[in-house]
């Protein structure tokens, strides 16, 4: 039997089940959750003082997770049940230290927290944060404990590794100073220093841009690491500012915060596109990142003896320049190449119209004066294609969306108020304990906390919802119920965050078309394979992207291409597949996704590759 199209996830990648909410009750009324903290956190490090790790596991639950991001072992881990936590704390190449209460903050300190927003009986426990310190650096972490019985229990604890010993960030008190003062026959001034650096970088890592690109960029110079940024665009954030006229960021500006350079506070809550690009362009200069652009790679080759790649490009279109590497990041983005199905006629040029994929959608132009509203049809139902389809509808076009498959809505009010609330939100804790709280979660029960929260948006967006059905738009829950973010995770599209293009379709200012395969591109538009012809001016395909392996073999080869794994969803643990870690080809690493998951997972990148630089067992 097929799978439902709203459940598909990304090809290779497994689609865990959400976990079942712990039954037993847990009596937080007479809990004092600072002293119960002390008590678990003494045992465990008595446990880990003495090397038995049987001990310390038996303080999880028997199903307990241990998610581990470089604190244990050189790439990240999510170890699920009190036995496999026994077995990983004995093999991990390194050893914890320290573990200690972190009371720095209100936030950070031990306190009664609810983790199924919606469950009932409440599912409630004790939560709070930890430092740690190992063999190789220091870190921090979150635990939360349940009751089993009376016993108050782990139930899920991350770890994870924040700075490498003798190799911290060069930050606050560990800044540069900047100048070097006294008499110095020739010293050059900081900007001769600086236009040097980017003439001549000697880089140990390439990275192929896009806008994760500056995130890794910043933590590796921060690690001390040279990199160098090569963009085909012309200037710094081009690839935004070169995208459809209407575009604006759906995430808040509370969860797009990017490293060591958050967004002022008088930032507007939904960024537009041409700000990004101005602020990605400010970005890079404050923040002094080696960027070639116009440049593009020409050729690549990687000697399995020496572990360096030979990279040819083409600078500005005048030069060719040699650069032997140790590392080559790609981040063009979780999606590569563009996606195009195969249609007859499209590369015929049958059509008479403008038709392209919505990565070179131009804009519409606005109708005055014509004769008759030009018709545009939109293949596709997911942000782009809502987004485009607005921009029409504004300009004065006849406009029709082909929905092929369902698609998770939801409303702007709702992801504000539902799914972002609390951690990411006007007032909300750091956006770096907010990353710790939410990726200290085990993927299996951040699946159960977002069908719980995707119960509560859908009633928050019950009229949107319905409106939308009525007027013949399909809509679904998301993978297994868990709404927008798990579509996000598992499939990377297959959802729109409503910004007004909603109500148009309600009040069928905006027309859909259901389901039919399309057969072929025609002079006049689209023909169906029931034969219907469906008459367009222009047609935009939204489409998508290829898998970021696709854009590895377009840009590096088959050699590389071959070697790495598939990009994106989860593998059997709830980690990542192919990001952030290890790709199967040794100096090569994958690095993408929206501001929030690069924010956090840079650092994750960072410190494996200056790790491997330094010889440290990675």
């Amino acid at each position: 039997m097929a799978t439902p199209s709203h459940n598909r996830v990304v090809p290779g990648s497994v689609n865990l089940p959400p976990y079942p909410w712990p039954a037993t009750a847990t009596d937080t009324a007479n809990a004092n959750p600072q002293a119960i903290a002390e008590e678990i956190i003494a045992k465990l490090k008595s446990a880990l003082e003495k090397g038995d790790y049987q001990s310390a596991a038996g303080l999880f639950t028997a199903n307990g997770f241990w998610r581990d991001h470089l604190a244990l072992s050189w790439t990240p881990r999510t170890i699920k049940t009190s036995s496999a936590i026994a077995e990983y704390l004995a093999s991990s190449p390194t050893k914890l230290k320290d573990v200690s209460l972190d009371l720095t903050t209100e936030f950070r300190k031990p306190q009664i927290a609810s983790f199924a927003p919606a469950a009932s009986p409440k599912v409630e426990g004790i939560a709070f944060f930890i430092t740690l310190s190992t063999g190789i650096g220091s870190g921090r972490g979150v635990v939360r404990l349940i009751q089993e019985g009376r016993e108050w229990k782990i139930w899920t604890m991350f770890t994870g590794l924040r700075e490498l010993e003798g190799f911290e960030e060069r930050v606050g008190a560990r800044r540069e100073v900047g100048v070097e003062h006294g008499g110095k026959e020739g010293r050059k001034n900081w900007r001769e220093r600086r236009e040097g650096e980017v003439e001549d970088p000697e880089p140990d890592v390439l990275i192929i841009a896009g806008q994760s690109g500056l995130t890794i960029a910043a933590r590796l110079k921060m690690l001390g690491v040279k990199s160098l940024i090569i963009d085909v665009n012309e200037k710094v954030g081009d690839n935004w500012r070169k995208r459809y006229h209407q575009l604006v960021l759906h995430d808040p500006v509370w969860y797009d915060h990017m490293p060591y350079l958050p967004f002022p506070e008088h930032w507007p809550v939904f960024t537009p596109k041409d700000k990004l690009a101005e602020w990605f362009e400010f970005y890079a200069k404050a923040l002094e990142l080696n960027i070639w652009t116009s440049t593009t790679l020409k050729s690549s080759s990687w000697d399995e003896n020496s572990k360096i790649w030979e990279v040819k490009v083409n600078k500005e279109g005048k030069e060719e320049r040699v650069l032997k590497l140790k590392h080559v990041v790609l981040c063009t983005g979780h999606s590569g190449k563009k996606f195009m199905p195969d249609i007859k006629g499209f590369d015929e040029g049958v059509f008479k119209g403008l038709a392209v994929h919505s990565a070179d959608f131009p804009g519409a132009k606005k109708q005055e004066g014509t004769e008759r509203k030009r018709k545009a049809v939109v293949v596709g139902a997911c942000n782009s294609a809502h987004d485009i389809c607005q921009d029409y509808y504004e300009k004065g076009y006849d406009v029709t969306m082909v929905q092929r498959s369902s698609t998770c809505v939801v409303s702007n009010k709702a992801a504000l108020k539902v799914l972002l609330a609390v951690l990411y939100e006007e007032g909300g804790p750091p956006a770096e304990d907010s990353d710790i709280w939410l990726h200290g979660w085990p993927s299996e029960i951040i699946k159960s906390i977002q069908i719980d929260l995707t119960k509560i948006q859908q009633e928050v967006d019950k009229d949107l919802l319905e409106g939308l059905e009525k007027a013949g738009f399909k809509t679904d829950k998301g993978i297994d119920e868990g709404g927008l973010f798990c579509k996000y995770l598992q499939r990377g599209g297959g959802y729109y965050i409503d910004v007004g293009m909603s109500q148009l379709i309600i009040d069928r200012k905006v027309k859909v078309k259901q389901g039919q395969e399309i057969e072929a591109l025609v002079e006049n538009g689209l023909k169906f394979k029931d034969g219907e012809i469906l008459e367009a001016d222009e047609i935009i395909f939204a489409t998508g992207y290829e898998n970021m392996r696709g854009q590895a073999r377009h840009i590096l080869g088959d050699e590389v291409a071959d070697r790495v794994d598939d990009v994106w969803g989860w593998d059997s643990e709830g980690e990542m597949k192919g990001l952030w870690k290890g790709t199967g080809h040794p100096g090569f690493w994958f690095h993408g996704g929206n501001l929030a998951l690069t924010r956090y997972f840079s650092r994750v990148t960072a410190l494996q590759i200056k790790a491997r630089l330094e010889g440290l067992g990675a």
